[in-house]
């Protein structure tokens, strides 16, 4: 289902909990969401429409990915870019890295450790940020 998007700069502060099988509602509902922001949005965490999971889900090509649970292990090449948000105005400067390893779960609660570059691995960067409560 889609679901409006939250600017709640507080709410957006807070770490995400971690979630369970219970929460799997919340991936598609990220992917429907995601999809119907699609011209403007490239990823999205959990909190951003309202929910405190770790839930995130991001655009490759026109496949929306879930990760849950995801976690940052290892990170390369670091650099400043310039972001914009949905659920914020205008775009701020941050660092981030071309190379990152993430360990996280996908739907079926399988474990996965796997290497993202470049873009994929800005927008994970940007997601997993919005699970640990840092607003960009």
């Amino acid at each position: 289902m889609i679901k409006s998007i939250n600017h709640d700069t507080t709410f957006l502060a807070q770490k995400s909990q971690l979630a369970t099988k219970d929460d799997l509602n919340v991936v598609q509902d990220l992917q429907d969401t995601l999809t119907a922001n699609s011209e403007v949005c490239v990823g999205m965490a959990a909190n951003m429409i309202g929910v405190n999971k770790r839930i995130i889900v991001f655009a490759m090509g026109t496949m929306a990915i879930p990760m849950i649970n995801p976690t940052i292990i290892s990170k390369s090449g670091e650099y400043d870019t310039s972001e914009g948000c949905l659920s914020l105005t205008g775009e701020r400067p941050t660092k981030r890295f071309h190379k990152i390893t993430v360990k996280y779960f996908d739907i079926n609660f399988q474990e996965h450790t796997q290497e993202f570059t470049e873009f994929i691995a800005q927008i994970i960067q940007h997601e997993v940020d919005h699970c640990n409560g840092i607003i960009i």
